[in-house]
């Protein structure tokens, strides 16, 4: 069961880091009124005044978000062993 809380942990990480993607990415380009700058878009230019602030506020959102699924996943684990020896 172990196993499986942490599987559930990995999927809860990887499913919060595409929530946590798509929200930065349109509160982006709500703020700027441009697309955000993934490099996928060449014909699009972007400055690189643009692009360290868009890679700074993504690598700040997915490392709080890593962190908060580590501590939810180290909670979940620290109930169920309570709660086996309970049973």
């Amino acid at each position: 069961m172990n196993l499986f809380i942490k599987l559930l942990g990995t999927g809860v990480s990887l499913g919060a880091g595409l929530v946590g993607t798509k929200l930065v990415n349109t509160i982006w380009e709500k703020t700027t009124g441009r697309k955000p700058p993934t490099g996928k878009d060449e014909d699009v230019p972007t400055s690189l005044q643009s692009a360290l602030t868009f890679a700074l506020i993504s690598a700040s959102v997915s490392t709080i978000i890593q962190v908060l699924a580590n501590r939810g996943t180290q909670r979940a684990i620290t109930r169920f062993a309570k709660s086996q020896d309970i049973v």
